[in-house]
């Protein structure tokens, strides 16, 4: 007879489950690169639109960068810390629950393998020998599909979204000073566009979405906002509220 670890493929979710997060660390950081792509793309030729003078455009880029960065790295330390004092929470408790009734715990695992198809004795005999050989990961895998070495860090992710926002943001700032002066903004523009649209692209094929659609949806999005600020830095240099340099 097989042993009962051949014989339930839930045993395998911790690696389903680490394949699963790596994909969402992926996706999250193609969106944080697009983040960084959009809003300092933005901040670049809005000013861009108001004044000529290089000055002005370096130091708003340099500060939507920085700030940005930083933005993105607490925002996503406070919403990954708060995930991960719930894993640990959960796990804690479970310990204790294992530790308090050991024999009520063992019964409800063999009552979810039967649930899932296998026979009364199959499962139970799956429980016992999972049980056996680490009681707390059967439980976790089986009733949380959460494995206990794989708690998210918060510094990790909030250094990863820093890192993607950053990687983004140097995009537009090499489009906007990189040209002649003349040139900088339309290349800016299209540097810009087709930066985005290979984001979209790449985010929807991690997600399984529609890359097409995903893709004109962040280039529509990203010439929208260009567009707003372009028009915007335009009319307070027109006006005269911003040095043409």
């Amino acid at each position: 007879m097989k042993r009962a670890q051949d014989l339930v493929s839930r045993q395998d979710l911790p690696k389903t489950a680490d394949v699963a997060q790596r994909l969402n660390w992926l996706r999250a950081g193609v969106l944080g690169a697009n983040d960084g792509i959009v809003s300092v793309a933005a901040i670049v030729v809005g000013v861009a639109g108001a004044t000529a003078a290089s000055g002005p455009i370096l130091t708003a880029g340099m500060a939507g960068l920085v700030g940005g960065a930083i933005s993105m790295a607490l925002g996503e330390y406070v919403s990954v810390s708060s995930q991960s004092d719930s894993q640990k929470a959960m796990i804690a408790q479970k310990r204790r629950n294992l530790q308090e009734r050991p024999e009520q715990n063992l019964a409800g695992l063999a009552r979810i393998y039967r649930d899932k198809g296998l026979s009364s004795s199959t499962a139970a005999l799956v429980a016992h020998e999972l049980t056996a050989h680490d009681a707390l990961e059967a439980h976790l895998a089986a009733e949380l599909n959460l494995d206990q070495d794989d708690v998210v860090s918060p510094w990790h992710a909030a250094f990863a979204s820093a890192i993607a926002f950053t990687l983004g943001a140097i995009l537009p700032m090499l489009a906007i000073f990189l040209p002649p002066a003349g040139l900088r903004v339309p290349v800016t523009f299209l540097a810009v566009l087709a930066a985005l649209g290979i984001t979209g692209w790449v985010g929807a094929a991690i997600g399984g979405g529609s890359r097409g659609r995903a893709a004109a949806r962040v280039v529509i999005g990203g010439a929208l906002a260009l567009a707003a600020t372009f028009a915007i830095g335009s009319m307070l240099g027109a006006a005269g509220l911003v040095a043409a340099g």
